[in-house]
């Protein structure tokens, strides 16, 4: 494949669920929604959680950054998708696809890490509650959420760097609703064994190392748990891991789900419904999960929302 074959290419086209016109509004009007109560659900608990003192922990400080980078995970596959819906063409440019997949690789593996970093803070409250806040001081919280951003950039620039590589065909029809990595690089015309490599050997380290971690640190919850003689005891500390813990099943439950579905039908439509869930609804569900199962949190939501509504009545006034 000759190298004009790439500096010629300009874009890539997103065919997204389906190309029914009759179900166009349907699908719009579904992610835009799903979409609206990602971004507002949450802001609003980042800003409950920046407003209340009580919540200046560092479990809570992992969650503002979780929430942060859910939004941003989101925002960087459902506007563009949005976008091509109501427009005739369905195209995204090579530098937006390749700029598309550099930050959803970014926040996806920040999801990753982050969660893995919330397993720890949970494991030193459980198994050293007289020493965590000593473990857990600001300064560790704030380089563990900078070791996340580094090692989520340059997982992110590893792979976008060799996708430049590549060399593809005039026209590219990638069958999902985003540039995944998978489905760019197996429709280049050129040879993408180290492409192929690097992302099982990302998947190994970059999934595989944080699940082993959070496997870990709950093994080690569990022991603690097990060896409180109470039951209200016992209770209490599982209701400070289960939120975190339901997040976790979901997430990479869902991930294993659409690589395996994925690997049954590599080329069906079907890998971009099931990317749906840890794309969209796992962002959507946590503000609900982290919330709705938390005193704290829904205390500081109501004390937020009866706030807002005094300030609205006092600006009517």
């Amino acid at each position: 494949m000759k190298l004009s074959n790439q500096t010629q290419l300009s874009e890539f086209l997103l065919l997204g669920f389906s190309e029914n016109p009759a179900l166009q509004p349907l699908i719009f009007g579904l992610f835009l929604s799903m979409y609206l109560v990602t971004a507002s659900g949450n802001f609003l608990i980042v800003l409950a959680i920046l407003t209340d003192p009580h919540l200046h922990t560092p479990m809570y400080f992992f969650l503002t950054n979780l929430s942060l980078v859910d939004v941003c995970f989101t925002t960087t596959t459902i506007p563009k998708m949005l976008v091509n819906i109501q427009m005739p063409s369905q195209a995204i440019s090579y530098a937006g696809c390749l700029a598309q997949m550099f930050f959803f690789l970014l926040f996806g593996s920040l999801d990753d890490f982050l969660l893995t970093v919330m397993a720890y803070d949970r494991f030193v409250a459980i198994c050293h509650p007289l020493h965590y806040m000593v473990i857990m001081n600001s300064q560790l919280c704030v380089k563990l959420v900078l070791v996340c951003w580094v090692i989520g950039v340059l997982n992110a620039l590893l792979h976008s760097l060799l996708v430049l590589r590549l060399s593809f065909c005039m026209h590219v029809d990638i069958p999902h609703f985003f540039c995944e990595i998978n489905q760019v690089v197996h429709r280049a015309c050129s040879d993408t064994f180290l492409n192929d490599l690097m992302i099982y050997l990302a998947a190994v380290l970059v999934a595989g190392g944080p699940l082993s971690g959070i496997l870990y640190s709950y093994s080690k919850i569990a022991s603690s748990i097990r060896a409180i003689s109470s039951a209200q005891g016992k209770y209490k500390a599982f209701s400070t891991c289960a939120s975190h813990l339901f997040t976790i099943s979901l997430f990479y439950g869902t991930i294993i789900g659409v690589y395996l579905s994925a690997s049954a039908a590599p080329s069906s439509a079907s890998t971009a419904v099931a990317s749906v869930m840890y794309t969209v609804v796992i962002p959507m569900l946590n503000p609900f999960i982290y919330s709705l199962r938390n005193a704290d949190m829904k205390k500081a939501l109501t004390r937020l929302l009866i706030h807002k509504l005094q300030w609205i009545a006092w600006c009517w006034d």
